[in-house]
């Protein structure tokens, strides 16, 4: 059963204020929960159905948690659906970025659904670090976190100043932009970072005087734009078939 105050804990947990005083955030549904319980992060307090302890009985084994029925489990997620299992996670220690690896740098994207789908992305293509700048989404709200559906355990978030980290990063910087070269003839490196921008804003003049190669992804209908993840998705396939 979930108490009223650990109810009152994970509710506050869906406000960054609180995440951040807590050093904590939200882990919610069977597919986020069993991935953050195979990874090494540190589970502070779990709460599951007694279908979902029966069923992963083995993954639960020397865990801590707590049985709580389906009501008292969507009364307290802060998502829509929410039935099988929620977990207070401890945030891990801020890591530094490695430049001598591909990268992904996020500026001003600020839906947390896409933020977390480009995670889900960077995971795919083998991608370990994404840089954020910082007016992007937080990385721990419970919306981005459940739609990297378990990569945001593989892949770390690093919400820095995005201007100064380009300055100083070393290799090829690769942006988003609508008038660039084409992305199918582009020949991306080994080494370097792609830099996207968000659908409305697009990259700031600030971050764009450092990008040494604009990239575009050519249009072939009467579409506006494209939702910056699945831009993010088409490039990061060139990347690859290009490297």
């Amino acid at each position: 059963m979930i108490s009223k105050n650990q109810l009152k804990q994970i509710r506050a947990l869906g406000q960054k204020k609180q995440r951040k005083a807590e050093q904590a955030f939200l882990v919610q549904g069977e597919k986020n929960v069993l991935e953050l319980l195979a990874s090494d992060m540190i589970t502070k307090a779990l709460f599951v159905t007694a279908d979902f302890a029966e069923t992963h009985a083995k993954a639960l084994t020397n865990i801590e948690h707590t049985i709580a029925d389906e009501a008292d489990l969507a009364k307290a997620s802060t998502l829509v659906s929410n039935n099988a299992a929620i977990a207070i996670v401890k945030m891990p220690k801020a890591q530094e970025i490695n430049p001598d690896r591909f990268l992904i740098a996020l500026d001003q994207v600020s839906d947390p659904g896409n933020l977390g789908t480009i995670i889900r992305l960077a995971d795919w293509y083998g991608i370990k670090q994404v840089v954020l700048s910082a007016n992007c989404a937080d990385p721990y709200n419970p919306k981005t976190i459940s739609a990297t559906m378990g990569s945001f355990t593989r892949v770390e978030c690093i919400q820095t100043n995005l201007v100064e980290f380009l300055a100083a990063f070393p290799h090829p910087k690769y942006g988003a932009f609508l008038q660039g070269e084409n992305v199918h003839k582009t020949e991306f490196g080994d080494l370097g970072v792609l830099v996207m921008g968000s659908e409305s804003h697009g990259i700031s003049a600030e971050a764009e005087s450092y990008i040494t190669d604009k990239v575009t992804i050519p249009s072939f209908g009467e579409a506006e734009s494209l939702n910056v993840a699945i831009a993010t998705g088409i490039i990061l396939d060139n990347v690859k078939r290009s490297q």
